[in-house]
C-alpha cells in the first residue's frame, strides 16, 4: 500500500481537494463573477424582476503585460475588451454609490447622445434598439420622451433601462463614469417569479419569509425556461 493509499493519505487528498474548490469559488466570486438579483422592472422585458444574473466583472479590466505570457493566458481565458453599446453593465449608481444599478450602455465617450420623441439619436443619427419597449402613450412621460443633445464626457457612459416609460437612468441622474463600472451581465442563472415590491421588504423576518417563499414554490414560481439564458 503506497503512502498515498493509506487512510491518512485519502483524507489528505480530499482535504486539499476541498480547499483549493474552495479558495476557487472565492476567487472567482471576488476577482471574476459576481452574482446580482433583478429587484425592478425597469430592463423589462431583457431582464424580468427576479431574474438571477452573472456578472462578469473582468470583462473591461485592464490586460497586464499584454505582449507576456501572463498577458496572453490572461486574454484566452478569461476574455478582455472596452465597453460597447448595448452592452449591459452593473454599476455603483452615481447618486448613492453602495447601491448597484443596472442598465443598458447607449452612449460611448466624446459622442452626442439625443432623445427626440423616444428616438435616440447619437451623433445626429437614429439608433436602432430592438430591445427597448415603450408601455405608456406618448406624452404621458414628457421627462423621459426627450432628451436634449448632450456630448457624453470623456471615461463615461450614457445608460438607459430597456423599460424605457419606467426607468430613472441616465436621462435622470446623468452620466456613468466608468470607474464606477462593476461589470457586464452575461447570464441569467436562475429566475423566481417575484412581486414587483419584494425589494422594499428587507427586514430579517421578511428576509426569511422570502427564504421559505422561495423553497415551497420552487417549483411552480421559477421561470425555467430563463435558466442560464445568455443575456444580449
Amino acid at each position: 500500500m503506497t503512502p498515498a493509499d493509506t487512510p491518512k493519505g485519502l483524507i489528505r487528498d480530499y482535504f486539499e481537494t476541498i480547499v483549493s474548490c474552495v479558495i476557487f469559488v472565492l476567487f472567482a466570486r471576488t476577482f471574476v463573477f459576481q452574482q446580482s438579483k433583478i429587484p425592478t422592472g425597469s430592463m423589462i422585458p431583457t431582464l424580468l424582476i427576479g431574474d438571477y444574473i452573472m456578472v462578469n466583472k473582468f470583462a473591461y479590466a485592464p490586460v497586464t503585460g499584454s505582449v507576456s505570457i501572463l498577458g496572453r493566458i490572461e486574454k484566452t481565458l478569461l476574455p478582455i475588451r472596452d465597453v460597447a453599446r448595448g452592452d449591459i453593465v452593473v454599476f455603483k449608481y452615481p447618486e448613492e454609490p453602495e447601491k448597484d444599478y443596472i442598465k443598458r450602455v447607449i452612449g460611448l465617450p466624446g459622442e452626442t447622445i439625443e432623445v427626440r420623441h423616444r428616438q435616440v439619436y447619437v451623433d445626429g443619427k437614429p439608433l436602432s434598439e430592438p430591445y427597448k419597449i415603450h408601455r405608456n402613450p406618448p406624452g404621458l412621460n414628457f421627462d423621459q420622451d426627450d432628451y436634449p443633445p448632450t456630448q457624453i464626457p470623456p471615461e463615461a457612459y450614457f445608460c438607459m433601462g430597456d423599460n424605457r416609460d419606467n426607468s430613472r437612468d441616465s436621462r435622470a441622474w446623468g452620466f456613468v463614469p466608468r470607474d464606477n463600472l462593476k461589470g457586464r451581465a452575461f447570464m441569467i442563472w436562475w429566475s423566481y417569479e417575484e412581486d414587483r415590491d419584494a425589494y422594499m421588504r428587507t427586514s430579517v423576518a421578511d428576509r426569511i419569509a422570502g427564504i421559505w417563499g422561495k423553497i415551497t414554490h420552487l417549483f411552480t414560481k421559477s421561470r425555467w425556461e430563463r435558466t442560464f439564458k445568455i443575456i444580449k
